[in-house]
């Protein structure tokens, strides 16, 4: 992997997502919209809004950054782009952590103005440090930018990079805890949601408004970078050549 050409890549996406402000309003306002409602909706209900806004905060970076580069990497793969790149000295590391890296960028300033939104006018209670939500909803939108990369090599229009929203994403939206806690899950679901990513996310983000330890926070994310470094391989596995 070489840093100038993943450096490269970055700038490509930034480049691209910067001509497309219906993106960026995708990425940026729709975020803070949905939060917005949430509050709007729970209006004198502050513990009702501590209640769901710290999970809504981790799970809409994660959907968004799912949607956006599922549907952006199909194009890259239906339109020969990321052939002609394979083609080049670009690797496929080079390509993987150029979008990963163009995104956490992304991902920062909609988690920045996420988070200064909620606690800031909204009036999130948040017991323990701010920053560690900024940090957490970072993670969260990288590895849904990660699963969008792998997922895109399962569809062959953008209408079916959609589609597999339903089968990766809402099962981890009902069993991350939002609903029902996770441990008065039954048994088999308890164990389902253990292994999905989006469940340390969301815990993550409450034990920052309860303010429950640093260090349980830190093995959740732990446990989400790795989730990221695993979905960053399966794509990886899926970049090929079509041709020789």
């Amino acid at each position: 992997m070489s840093p100038r050409i993943t450096f490269a890549v970055a700038r490509r996406v930034l480049t691209q997502l910067r001509r497309d402000p219906r993106t960026v309003a995708l990425l940026l306002v729709v975020p803070c919209v949905l939060l917005t409602l949430l509050w709007w909706m729970f209006d004198g209900e502050d513990v009702v809004f501590n209640r769901f806004g710290p999970p809504l905060l981790a799970m809409f970076p994660f959907i968004v950054m799912f949607l956006v580069t599922s549907v952006t990497t199909l194009r890259e793969r239906s339109s020969g782009t990321l052939e002609r790149l394979l083609t080049m000295p670009t690797g496929k590391a080079d390509f993987l952590v150029g979008y990963a890296l163009a995104f956490g960028a992304v991902a920062l300033a909609q988690a920045l103005i996420a988070v200064g939104l909620t606690v800031g006018l909204l009036g999130l209670d948040v017991s323990g440090p701010v920053w560690m939500l900024a940090v957490i909803a970072v993670l969260d939108a990288v590895l849904g930018t990660a699963l969008g990369l792998f997922v895109s090599a399962f569809a062959q229009t953008e209408f079916q990079a959609v589609q597999f929203m339903p089968a990766v994403v809402l099962p981890q939206v009902l069993l991350c805890g939002l609903f029902v806690t996770r441990d008065a899950l039954p048994p088999v679901l308890e164990a389902v949601s253990n292994v999905l990513p989006l469940s340390y996310a969301v815990d993550a983000m409450q034990r920052v408004t309860l303010d429950s330890g640093v260090s349980s926070e830190v093995r959740d994310l732990l446990v989400i970078a790795a989730f990221t470094v695993g979905a960053l391989a399966l794509g990886a596995a899926t970049l090929r050549r079509r041709t020789a």
